[in-house]
This record gives structure tokens, sequence and C-alpha cells, in this order.
């Protein structure tokens, strides 16, 4: 098995990036900053799930905003 130490993402799972982002922004501040539907209609994590997991470009939005927060937050 190839280990990446060097992958923020390496073994976090989509479900906990999107719960771990709604702690953090909440689905206002996620809407607005990625315009999906899954975040600004009627938002869910199944459904956000569902969508990222067959969207590679919004997934890849949603990675980005991911590693911003865990930098916001090891700067406090």
């Amino acid at each position: 098995m190839e280990t990446q130490p060097n992958n923020p993402l390496h073994g976090i799972k989509l479900e906990q990036i999107i719960n771990d982002l709604l702690d953090y922004y909440g689905w206002e501040y996620m809407g607005y900053n990625i315009k999906i539907k899954c975040f600004t209609d009627n938002p869910s994590v199944k459904s956000s799930l569902k969508f990222l997991r067959r969207t590679p470009w919004a997934r890849a939005k949603v990675e980005i905003m991911y590693l911003r927060m865990l930098d916001n937050r090891n700067r406090k």
C-alpha cells in the first residue's frame, strides 16, 4: 500500500470534508463561494455527497475550500 505523507486530503472521506466545512462555514457561505445547487437549494450532506462524487470539478473546488479552512485553523 502506498502512503501519501504530503497529501493533506489522504485518508479523509468526502463526508468528513463536507461536515467539517459545514461546521466551520455553514451552507450559506459554502453556497456563496461555490455556486452549486446542493449547497444553495435545500442543502443536505446526502445531496452534496451524491453530487460531488459524480462531479469532479465541483469536488475539486470543495477540496480547495477545505484546504484553505485547514490553513485558517492552523494560523489561529
